[in-house]
């Protein structure tokens, strides 16, 4: 329970940054459109220098292997998610917002922080294996539920500022090369702005919301429980039964890494997305706030689990 008590210290200091957001735009300090300005900030400053930085290790067999292994967890974890939301999606009705909503996740802001909180710098490069797994998704089977379009959009993938520096980070690692000190220190002060960035935004984003819209619909509720408890159970499950958390050393916590991206509430990207190729951006908007509120509680109780089950 020792780590589950971490998360949830973690988790309550993000959200009381998220507050602090709510709280200057409600004062007319700023407006919800600033966001785009932090937004900006977060996605090509901070995540660069967050990953490039994750890559700043030394190169041996064991990062290696470990590095594989999160990609092929990664993989697996969404082709699962796909999966339920297709069969969910069918059984109990959801329309696109709530079937994105089962199959995306939040981890490219939540998910760094809290594993340097929680495991420390050096399993920072094991979270950027999901998010390339789910950029690329995004860029593909997201795009393509938005528009009714069929087609991948490799400009966009590959252009990418998280890829790039994925690949510039992995470059790096593979030929042992190592950052000045002054830089890497740099990109390491740079970074930690990542979680407190991410919160702040989400704030704000929530400050511009009626809170009947985000609360009185007993039907959103059913894409958020998907997201943030029945997709988490599932997995949990799917990790024992096969025990992959024994089939590499030091599985246990690089497995953790990928379950904690896999538990985050839903995706921003995919509101940002809706909002530029659909209709639905309020919706995946609404559904983005309300699991947002709703993962303080059950991130901490999931990640419980995984230490008593796993």
């Amino acid at each position: 329970m020792e780590i589950s008590l971490i998360l949830a210290e973690e988790i309550t200091k993000l959200f009381i940054i998220m507050g602090m957001g709510w709280a200057l735009v409600r004062a007319r300090v700023l407006k919800t459109e600033d966001s785009r300005t932090i937004s900006s900030v977060l996605v090509y400053l901070v995540t660069p220098c967050v990953i490039i930085g994750a890559f700043q290790i030394e190169h041996s067999p064991q990062v290696a292997r470990g590095l594989l292994f999160s990609f092929v967890a990664a993989a697996g974890i969404h082709a699962l998610f796909l999966l339920l939301a297709a069969v969910f999606g069918k059984t109990l009705k959801l329309d696109a917002a709530e079937r994105l909503t089962v199959v995306y996740t939040n981890a490219g802001i939540l998910v760094i922080p809290l594993v340097q909180a929680m495991l420390g710098g050096e399993y920072l490069v094991y979270s950027c294996a999901f998010i390339v797994v789910q950029l690329i998704l995004l860029w593909t089977h997201c795009r393509s539920v938005l528009t009714g379009q069929a087609g991948i959009d490799i400009k966009k993938i590959l252009l990418n500022v998280n890829v790039i520096s994925i690949f510039i980070g992995g470059a790096m690692f593979l030929f042992g090369l190592t950052l000045p000190r002054i830089v890497g220190d740099t990109l390491k002060m740079a970074g930690s702005m990542m979680g407190p960035l991410g919160m702040l935004l989400a704030g704000m984003v929530v400050a511009n919301v009626p809170a009947r819209s985000i609360f009185c619909d007993r039907r959103r509720y059913t894409a958020a429980a998907l997201r943030l408890v029945a997709a988490p159970l599932i997995l949990l499950f799917v990790f024992k039964i096969c025990g992959a958390a024994q089939m590499i050393p030091d599985g246990y916590n690089i497995l953790l890494v990928v379950f904690l991206a896999g538990i985050t509430p839903a995706c921003a990207t995919v509101t940002s997305m809706a909002q530029l190729y659909s209709n639905i951006g309020d919706r995946t908007g609404i559904l983005y706030v309300l699991t947002t509120l709703l993962s303080i509680v059950t991130m901490p109780l999931v990640i419980g689990l995984y230490a008593a089950i796993i």
